[in-house]
């Protein structure tokens, strides 16, 4: 069964992210954004080394996927709606750069995605997820309960939450990326406190707590 009970047989071929394609991304991200924001990045003494980890993160804008990727020094995967994956070349594209389609309404429709995700987290790589479920400039957002659950009441991993801040700059723009210490032991907790004590967390590392 390896290190997580998988409720599903297990993800047995490879991972369809595509090296190629994401280290092409990571170069050109490496040379544009830092034109464009100054990163500051603090708590990364309290990622979890060893292990799978998932990570709940601000949504501010849609610079946090590419500013997580370059803040963290751990491989990271996103779940993302599965409307970003319709037709044949944007699945391709969204898988090959690490995107894991899931029906946020309805999760275990998402079989396949459902066995990836094992897959993932058995490679002590990041899962990233955005709890508000879209962007939330400056404020915090509802907290979706729907993939904390999923996640929480089937993979004995931590959760990790992530703040996010931006302040307009000349000429560029400051970035805060604050990593908090790690929810433990999720699967004793009910999904709705586990999320109430991870945006809680998210709106003080954002400074909106």
């Amino acid at each position: 069964m390896g290190a997580y009970p998988m409720p599903l047989q297990r993800f047995t071929g490879r991972l369809p992210r595509k090296k190629w394609l994401t280290g092409v991304a990571m170069f050109i991200v490496r040379l544009i954004l830092p034109l464009r924001f100054h990163t500051k990045v603090s708590g990364l003494e309290n990622i979890p080394r060893g292990r799978g980890v998932v990570i709940a993160a601000k949504h501010q804008r849609w610079e946090d996927i590419p500013l997580l990727a370059l803040a963290m020094p751990i491989d990271l995967y996103y779940i993302a709606k599965a409307e970003l994956f319709r037709g044949r070349v944007m699945r391709w594209i969204m898988s090959a750069l690490g995107g894991v389609s899931l029906n946020r309404k309805r999760p275990i429709e998402s079989r396949e995605s459902l066995r990836l995700i094992g897959a993932i987290l058995s490679e002590k790589a990041g899962l990233v997820f955005f709890p508000e479920g879209t962007y939330f400039s400056n404020r915090m957002g509802r907290g979706r309960e729907g993939v904390l659950r999923f996640l929480s009441t089937r993979y004995d991993v931590p959760f990790l939450p992530v703040g996010i801040k931006y302040r307009k700059g000349i000429p560029r723009t400051s970035v805060s990326i604050r990593i908090g210490r790690p929810f433990v032991d999720s699967g004793k907790a009910a999904p709705d406190s586990l999320l109430d004590g991870i945006m809680h967390e998210i709106a003080r590392l954002s400074g909106l707590g």
